[in-house]
């Protein structure tokens, strides 16, 4: 690919924005993002990602000048390759960090949004602009901001178009770590590979529990719960920890993954 790898080291794969010079998301980034976050979902090396976009900047949004050209009846055809490009992070069954640095708008910051957990650096900038150009967030902005910050900031931010520095961007939950500019990566990492050797097969479960369940009512999420932690008795790590915690205490299982 182009614009986007995917590199893996020690568990841990990084899905590397590299489009210069701001990481513009045009068609050919946005399903280079969808191939990057299938080979991430399909290699059992990878435990868990980082979506990185460089030391500079995150991803400041869509590529305006391709979506200028476009009709309506190209944007009709072509939106729900657009929602589905970036999905396709959100539905990576594995632990998900955004390493946040500079930019995080329009697509950007909804890219952002589809991680589990988004570290930012001190003097990143967040926001859904996209008001501003007569449009709104179609990406996933409207629906995934909303459920991370809640109604009433998701529509002053959208309404507004205006930008977010990275103290309020903490404040409102937008994001959840705030560091040096020149840690955000590490940290991200960090935060990642603590999954290298956790029971994959049940954080799979969790992940899925907690996306889907947060999108259906209460009981229905309660049964998509119930099925998952009775299919977790099917695993080998389920054996392995619950036997190392009978003879060891907790926290010191080796799991397989299996």
């Amino acid at each position: 690919m182009e614009f986007v790898r995917l590199e893996v080291e020690d568990g841990v794969g990084t899905i590397r924005l590299d489009r210069p010079k701001m990481n513009a998301l045009n068609q050919q980034v946005q399903e280079e993002i969808r191939a990057a976050a299938q080979e991430a979902t399909e290699r059992d090396d990878v435990r868990a990602v980082v979506v990185y976009g460089g030391e500079r900047v995150f991803a400041a949004g869509a590529d305006i000048k391709e979506m200028a050209e476009m009709s309506y009846k190209d944007m009709v055809a072509r939106s729900g390759g657009l929602q589905s490009s970036l999905t396709a992070v959100a539905r990576i069954p594995k632990p998900v960090v955004a390493a946040v640095t500079g930019y995080a708008l329009g697509g950007g910051c909804e890219l952002a949004l589809c991680a589990d957990v988004r570290i930012a650096a001190d003097d990143a900038t967040l926001g859904q602009p996209e008001i501003l150009l007569g449009i709104i967030p179609g990406a996933g902005g409207t629906q995934r901001l909303t459920r991370l910050v809640g109604p009433s900031r998701a529509k002053d931010l959208i309404f507004t178009g205006r930008f977010v520095k990275a103290d309020e961007a903490l404040a409102i939950g937008l994001v959840d770590r705030v560091v040096p500019a020149e840690a955000v990566y590490a940290e991200a990492v960090a935060w990642a590979r603590q999954f290298s050797g956790a029971a994959a097969l049940a954080l799979r479960a969790a992940k899925e529990s907690i996306d889907r369940g947060g999108e259906v009512d209460l009981e229905t999420g309660l049964e998509i719960e119930r099925q998952q932690f009775a299919a977790l008795f099917a695993t080998e790590d389920r054996t392995t920890g619950m036997q190392s915690f009978i003879e060891n205490g907790p926290g010191k299982a080796r799991f397989s993954g299996a």
